[in-house]
């Protein structure tokens, strides 16, 4: 079995994309880029290819190996591996960063959010693809569902084994990503998450298992569809999750630090002064059950804000459910959803 590596160049044709300019924010020289585009099928979708690294794009010395190996291969290859891409799309690619997902940071979250935004006002643009390591490709996914507001199909996807292993499960998530991005019925349904047949949205979709291929789902609110012989299947008309915002950071070029505070039996509550001290601008405490923690370390929260106006944001360790937060005098009631989603 041949490695994305070893595979040979197919399209003879490629050529440099144009460049999106990233000169004005000065962020340009944080990021070696691989631009690419197939030869056009005016017949065919656009879709523009953000590649950020992850399993997707790693290779171990073995094809037995399915941890420890090393992220390195490109947007150009992670498309040579799958040639019948060009069979249903006329893909894009920009290289925004190439790390393991546990290094992805505020920088490449917001140049993607810019860079997605920008492509795809562009009205030949049909949708776009971010390939993501798995570890933290929720975070980005949801981050992106906040950030980018557009009906076109935005599609997150990832690999739970590296491209040289047997059976990686890679190059047909891409495949099917693309499918979906170019798809009419994937509009209006915000951020997606693909990986193993299954189609996610970003709101609701979280990574249950670190090692098993069908890890990504939603345990309550269920999965948006499903692929069928590579065709995408909703069992849902587009709607939109109680509770979405949509921010815009055309004009963000970093965002607040924001510390999250696992609760634990005998919570230190100096936890959240350290957080202070070390520079944060908001804190999330991830509270046992449905969002308790211990009473010293609830005292030293409230004397926290009440001495500094951080806002302090309660939810749950829990992976399901729904926190309510009893209100003070004169204020409103909160209700935290999972993955913070709020409604008043």
């Amino acid at each position: 079995m041949k490695s994305f590596t070893q595979l040979l160049p197919l399209f003879a044709s490629l050529a440099l994309a144009s460049p999106i300019d990233l000169t004005k924010s000065g962020l340009h020289k944080l990021f070696v880029r691989q631009d690419i585009q197939t030869p056009v099928n005016v017949s065919l979708p656009n879709i523009t290819i953000f590649a950020t690294g992850g399993t997707i794009a790693s290779q171990g010395s073995s094809n037995t190996q399915t941890t420890g190996y090393s992220v390195g291969l490109g947007v150009q290859q992670l498309v040579d591996a799958v040639p019948e891409l060009l069979n249903i799309s006329n893909i894009a690619g920009y290289q925004t960063s190439n790390v393991g997902s546990g290094s992805i940071n505020e920088t490449i979250s917001l140049k993607l959010a810019h860079m997605i935004n920008e492509e795809l006002a562009k009205p030949e643009i049909s949708g776009v693809v971010i390939t993501h390591g798995t570890d933290t490709l929720e975070e980005t996914a949801f981050f992106l569902e906040s950030t980018v507001n557009s009906a076109k199909p935005v599609v997150c996807v990832g690999a739970m084994r590296p491209a040289t292993a047997l059976s990686a499960d890679g190059p047909l998530n891409l495949y099917q990503a693309v499918v979906l991005a170019g798809s009419p019925a994937g509009r209006d349904r915000g951020t997606m998450i693909v990986l193993n047949d299954r189609i996610g949205s970003a709101f609701y979709t979280t990574k249950n298992n670190a090692n098993s291929l069908d890890t990504f789902f939603s345990t309550e609110s269920g999965q948006l569809g499903t692929f069928v012989n590579q065709v995408p299947y909703f069992f849902f008309a587009p709607s939109e999750p109680v509770g979405r915002v949509v921010f815009d950071v055309s004009n963000v070029t970093d965002l607040a630090q924001v510390d999250i505070l696992y609760a634990h039996q005998d919570m230190d509550p100096a936890l959240f002064n350290a957080s202070v001290a070390a520079g944060a601008e908001g804190i999330v405490y991830a509270g046992v059950g449905a969002g308790g923690m211990s009473s010293k370390a609830n005292f030293a929260a409230e004397e926290l804000y009440n001495a500094t106006s951080i806002p302090i944001v309660a939810s749950h360790r829990s992976t399901d459910g729904m926190w309510l937060l009893q209100p003070a005098k004169g204020k409103d009631l909160v209700a935290v959803r999972d993955h913070g989603g709020m409604e008043q």
